[in-house]
């Protein structure tokens, strides 16, 4: 988010929107700290995905007699981002506050160092996601706590019934609920995605695939192009563009898939896919379960024949698309202390189990010791529909993000203008040729490489 945004108008953004509650009792001097806690949450798409946050605030509050203040803001409109950047601006706001990927490096002279929580969580959990690590470590220091509530991956949301009966794939069978590859799950690539892709889309239920600037149509995207080892730039940032062979390869690929997508896949937001699955109108999406927890209320037998599958593999492997958020303690919080101390509890394994547990599975643990939740076993209709939702290492896939391994402050710039989406359209909607659409996109990261 722009630092130059004002702080009257992300103020303005963010009012209404904070479901706030002040828990707990007064705080006892033992702490180090004064006696107010005051946290800005994303505020969860999933119906009770707050819960669990709300009752830690008011456990912990309560055991350390700390009043504990939980606002939970929507990232609708940009609110979340807005309120952040207004903070950051006038250095007074939220002691703590969930920051989207790529805000950890836009604030980091702004954020305390927590090196001393991460140190302790990873001598208990084992190391961090390498993507969250790649977001939330920013010059030589950890700038928050890795979260759990908000983290999503975005693998393939199926309606296995549709994809059975048009693209004769029994998806069930392929991933079953069990940590094992079933039968045809080495033909679970991009080729055989294709496939499915053109009788899904011949039967009337095309895969609601978004391909415009939105976050879920670049993440998506950047997890097929990490998939064929089509990177952008090096890990300097320097273009890597012309003759380079296997991005020709992503993006012919994408061209031809978006054949078979729904014509306005190109203006499609975030929420247009899960509209497209919940409506019955898509036989496949790329998303966390939010999507379903919604027609688990409004569409159950939408619901009903869901099923999680890994993203499919390309020749460089299979990548998952992965969307980390961290909380950051601002340093002119006047509670760092009992700030730190809150984020740390609720980062324990049980705590962790209790907030994934409330969103139906949707919210992703930065370990993958914590991979191993019951939520995605159980939870349904169908039962063990989520069990392929998180990574598993019968799954051989690799976390990713967009524009990787560029460094985090270029890969930013490509991330927000989505460059690779772009890229595809320029081609397939506007005619371009290959080689007049890479050098466009050579001159946009010359661009911004000179902007930064």
């Amino acid at each position: 988010m722009a630092r130059e945004v004002s702080r009257r108008a992300a103020l303005r953004a963010g009012a209404g929107v904070l479901a706030a509650g002040t828990l707990g009792a007064p705080m006892v001097h033992a702490q180090g700290a004064a006696g107010n806690l005051r946290i800005a949450f994303w505020d969860h798409w999933v119906p009770g995905g707050n819960d669990a946050l709300t009752a830690l605030g008011q456990r912990w509050g309560e055991r350390n007699r700390v009043n504990v203040q939980l606002d939970f803001i929507n990232t609708t409109g940009n609110q979340l981002q807005l309120t952040a950047a207004a903070e950051a601006q006038a250095r007074n706001g939220h002691d703590a506050i969930s920051l989207t990927p790529w805000d950890p490096g836009a604030y980091a002279d702004q954020l305390e160092p927590c090196d001393d929580v991460i140190q302790r969580l990873i001598a208990k959990y084992g190391p961090i996601n390498p993507v969250a690590e790649f977001l939330a470590k920013r010059q030589g220091a950890w700038r928050g706590i890795p979260a759990t509530s908000g983290t999503q991956n975005k693998p393939a949301c199926i309606r296995a019934d549709l994809f059975q009966q048009h693209a004769g794939i029994d998806i069930k069978a392929m991933w079953p609920a069990r940590a094992e590859r079933g039968p045809g799950a080495d033909t679970w690539n991009w080729e055989t995605f294709l496939r499915a892709a053109e009788a899904c889309q011949k039967a009337g239920v095309p895969f609601g695939l978004p391909m415009g600037q939105f976050t879920d149509a670049v993440d998506w995207v950047g997890a097929l192009f990490n998939s064929y080892g089509a990177f952008m730039t090096n890990a300097r940032g320097e273009p890597t563009v012309r003759g380079n062979d296997k991005l020709r390869q992503a993006v012919d690929y994408a061209v031809r898939l978006s054949r078979f997508l729904p014509n306005d896949v190109w203006a499609w937001d975030d929420a247009s896919n899960n509209r497209a699955l919940i409506s019955g109108q898509s036989a496949l999406i790329f998303n966390p379960p939010s999507a379903w927890a919604v027609a688990k209320r409004d569409s159950p037998q939408v619901a009903s024949n869901c099923w999680y599958a890994p993203m499919p593999a390309g020749p460089e492997g299979r990548f998952n698309a992965y969307l980390p958020y961290t909380t950051g303690i601002w340093s002119f919080s006047r509670n760092k202390t009992a700030a730190k101390a809150f984020l740390e509890f609720i980062s324990e394994r049980d705590n962790v189990e209790s907030i994934t547990n409330k969103s139906s599975g949707y919210d992703i643990p930065p370990f993958d010791t914590m991979t191993d939740f019951k939520i995605w076993e159980t939870e349904g209709p169908p039962t063990g529909f989520a069990f392929n939702y998180p990574v598993k290492p019968h799954h051989q896939s690799r976390q990713s993000i967009a524009f990787s391994p560029a460094p985090p402050e270029l890969a930013q710039q490509m991330y927000i203008q989505g460059v690779n989406t772009k890229l595809i359209a320029r081609i397939a909607q506007g005619g371009e040729s290959m080689d007049a659409a890479l050098g466009w996109a050579e001159r946009e990261i010359n661009n911004m490489r000179r902007g930064l």
